[in-house]
């Protein structure tokens, strides 16, 4: 799994009650489709990723994931798809005959915007230029590829299956097969990892030409092998020089950062994920799959599907596995926790658009947060400040008082 993909629900409580409105207009709408078999489970990851035995039961999750998206779509009904993004685990396990046939279906049931922009996430191990080209030919129009190093030794402490020869030549190769919008996914803060290891790897990506770049610290999660027996990482000291002279060498090559750990090209930030972070709504289908979806009435409902690939393929058991419609009181940081993550914020009229609640229910908490520096004092913008963004956890806290 790559860090460039959807992520889960977040709960929110203790903000004072607003009246809501209907949503006049609805968001933009995304699919975020997951398939949950990797070749090996990597001892950092904490997605819903499973080893994949050696025959992949992808008919059978085709139907799936069909019959799934038959069931959420009365909530999304003239409604059409701006992006399409295949997480996992390992979307390019599977082949094209698997995925051309559900991208298929999933049109004859939802209309795609012309534009439209479909992602899949690939890792170098998985790479044949015969399966890349065929992706191409489906409409599949950018790669997401879990890097996460080139050097052998952290790829090996990392628990990755390819070397740095293939990262490489994954990059070139999906040039080749015809895409012209691909994201590296790279990791810093590894283990014994030095500032010069993290900026050989920063270089050597930037080297290859993506026009995205998703680059990220390892944090150690719970329920994982690095949880349970924890490698040396670098000192504090060390993360922040890898964090000031990477970002630095990224806006050098012309690499604008716009959310936390993402940065692009001009013109070439992940609409899938902007989307995301700026409160639109997606349909997730697949084994532990979430999901955000408005309603013209004003409900905004989180959905999450069964987790274990057995139980999503068993006829007799529901494939959603629970549903929260959100609160006033759960909107405020719900909506604020995705938009200060990017570097820009979010325009101050999408607050009451997305969510159906008046700015100024925002006020007090928006006051102190600019009193404190967190916050840009921009009144058409909700904004963290470079302080902000650093210290983002205390940003969001001003808005639970």
């Amino acid at each position: 799994m790559t860090h460039d993909s959807s992520a889960s629900p977040l709960i929110f409580g203790g903000a004072g009650p607003s009246p809501r409105a209907a949503l006049p207009v609805l968001p933009p709408l995304a699919l975020y489709i997951h398939i949950p078999w990797c070749v090996r489970k990597c001892p950092y990851c904490d997605f819903n990723s499973h080893t994949a035995s050696p025959v992949l039961p992808e008919e059978e999750y085709v139907d799936a994931l069909l019959a799934d998206l038959d069931q959420d779509l009365h909530a999304v009904y003239g409604r059409e798809l701006s992006s399409i993004f295949f997480g996992g685990g390992t979307p390019s396990l599977f082949s094209a005959e698997a995925l051309g046939r559900l991208l298929k279906g999933v049109e004859q049931r939802i209309a795609f915007a012309s534009d439209i922009e479909i992602t899949l996430e690939a890792n170098p191990g998985t790479f044949e230029q015969e399966k890349f080209v065929a992706y191409r030919a489906l409409g599949i129009n950018r790669l997401s590829i879990g890097i996460q190093s080139f050097q052998e030794e952290k790829l090996k402490a990392l628990g990755r299956i390819h070397n740095g020869d293939e990262a490489v030549r994954a990059a070139g190769m999906a040039r080749q097969a015809g895409f012209d919008n691909f994201n590296l996914d790279l990791m810093h803060g590894l283990p014994d990892q030095s500032l010069d290891d993290a900026l050989n790897d920063l270089r050597q990506a930037i080297a290859l030409k993506p026009t995205h770049l998703s680059w990220y610290q390892l944090t150690l999660e719970p329920n994982t092998v690095f949880w349970n027996q924890p490698p040396t990482l670098p000192e504090d000291d060390t993360l922040w020089d890898i964090q000031e002279a990477g970002q630095a060498l990224l806006a050098e090559h012309g690499y604008a950062q716009y959310e936390v750990s993402a940065y692009a090209q001009p013109g070439r930030p992940a609409r899938h994920n902007l989307n995301y972070w700026s409160f639109g709504d997606f349909i997730g289908i697949g084994a532990g799959a979430h999901g955000k979806l408005s309603h013209p009435d004003g409900r905004i409902v989180r959905t999450w599907k069964t987790r274990l690939p057995k139980d999503y393929l068993n006829p007799a058991k529901s494939f959603k596995a629970g549903e929260k419609a959100l609160t006033n009181d759960e909107l405020p940081f719900d909506f604020l926790m995705n938009a200060l993550r990017l570097t820009e914020g979010v325009e101050s009229r999408l607050y009451p658009e997305r969510t159906g609640l008046p700015l100024e229910s925002l006020a007090e908490g928006r006051r102190e947060a600019e009193q404190s520096g967190l916050l840009r004092v921009e009144p058409s913008r909700l904004a963290a400040t470079d302080r902000g963004q650093l210290f983002l956890n205390d940003l969001l806290q001003t808005f639970l008082s």
